[in-house]
């Protein structure tokens, strides 16, 4: 495996080094259903408030570090959508089956000094950026979007 490649994010190796080297462990992983999101809450010792929408709910989490963590939750239960803010979480975890997905299309793009990652292996789309100790991104699954929702919504 070529860890080369994610990371020359923005011509430096410290902001790839953090999100691979987590520090916010446990969420319900994208593409799966949303049913431990309570066990991240409890594991976090995260504030959760959940804000509902017409097409789907948002989970937002907040860390007592200051890191929030927004999962996008389908009315059938379902994480078709991740954003975060502020320290790097894990994206093993985050991106559960997709982290291989993840790395492949990382290394087979080649380094783009000054910008943040944008990768789209056809379902899967993962876009981050930031510094050292505040990173966002987001990942989302166009596949399991719910009908009436655009990437733009998944902010």
């Amino acid at each position: 495996m070529r860890w080369s490649s994610i990371l020359r994010v923005g011509g430096s190796t410290a902001l790839p080094v953090i999100v691979l080297l987590a520090t916010v462990p446990a969420l319900a992983a994208l593409g799966e259903d949303a049913a431990s999101i309570q066990a991240d809450q409890a594991h976090l010792r995260a504030s959760v408030r959940i804000l509902p929408g017409q097409y789907y709910s948002v989970h937002e989490m907040q860390t007592p570090a200051g890191t929030t963590i927004r999962q996008f939750v389908t009315p059938a239960g379902a994480v078709f959508a991740v954003q975060w803010q502020g320290s790097a979480p894990d994206l093993r975890q985050i991106l559960g089956r997709y982290f291989d997905e993840f790395v492949a299309a990382s290394e087979s793009q080649p380094a783009r000094r000054g910008r943040g990652l944008h990768l789209e292996t056809g379902d899967l789309v993962f876009e981050s950026g930031g510094h050292m100790r505040y990173v966002v991104g987001r990942a989302y699954l166009r596949s399991k979007m719910p009908a009436g929702v655009t990437s733009d919504d998944v902010r």
